[in-house]
């Protein structure tokens, strides 16, 4: 059998793995702050003797594009935008701490402050928030609020969130969609400090920076190429085929 057959094949297969990378991003274009998964493939010669000829197709690392996503105005009083480098730190299903750029904060029936169920962490764990109060947030990130049936004057700060800052690049996206510094040889990954100098936006959310038109024409792109991977299977097939067709008639 030619070994063209496992080239393709290869080929193929991360076709369809790079459109899947495509498809989530796609449906990801609206969702605040996500940043667009990175596929990135690249040949690899195919070792052994005979065998110079041939190339391999070997997926490389996944990464993120880090590119910031546009700013809209909302009003609503519990969304952030992120400027700069800046990171909002929660809490994951682990336990651990994770880093995201989602700011549409949600306050939930026990006071605590989270974003799509997931704690967001202040100065002290966990943040939380008088039930029924009026939640402002600063451009430092602190946390203040109005009592229930409370003047105007009797406004206080209740806490203030965790923000880090984190350069292109350094963070690595997990299972759950959080980002996190890599880990250690233990597979531990650190928490990152305080950032005193990462501001937000209040009342604004940052959107995704995935590109549906960009996203569109990739997933025809990579369509394209499997079918072009599946016609060179086909060609390889029939080739052999006749090859097999013309031994048996010499023989």
């Amino acid at each position: 059998m030619d070994r063209i057959l496992y080239t393709a094949m290869s080929g193929a297969r991360y076709s369809l793995d790079q459109q899947a990378v495509v498809s989530h991003n796609l449906a990801n274009a609206s969702t605040p702050g996500f940043r667009a998964q990175l596929a990135v493939m690249r040949a690899e010669p195919v070792a052994g003797d005979g065998l110079a000829t041939r190339t391999s197709v070997v997926a490389s690392t996944p990464v993120a594009d880090f590119t910031a996503g546009p700013i809209s105005t909302t009003g609503r009083e519990l969304d952030v935008a992120l400027q700069g480098d800046g990171w909002l730190a929660v809490q994951a299903a682990d336990g651990s701490e994770a880093y995201t750029r989602r700011g549409d904060l949600q306050v939930d029936a026990n006071g605590m402050v989270s974003v799509l169920g997931r704690p967001v962490i202040g100065d002290g764990g966990a943040l939380t928030v008088p039930l029924g109060s009026s939640v402002s947030i600063g451009n430092d990130g602190t946390l203040s609020a109005i009592g229930e049936g409370e003047a105007p004057d009797s406004i206080s700060p209740v806490g203030r969130l965790k923000l880090v800052s984190a350069a292109p690049g350094s963070l690595v996206r997990g299972e759950d969609g959080l980002f996190r510094q890599p880990p250690d040889a233990s597979g531990a990954s650190a928490a990152l400090p305080t950032d005193e100098n990462v501001r937000l936006a209040s009342g604004a959310l940052e959107g995704s920076n995935v590109s549906p038109t960009e996203a569109m024409v990739a997933m025809i792109d990579n369509a394209r190429r499997y079918d072009m991977q599946m016609k060179v299977i086909g060609t390889a097939d029939d080739n052999a085929q006749r090859a097999n067709g013309l031994l048996s008639l010499q023989g």
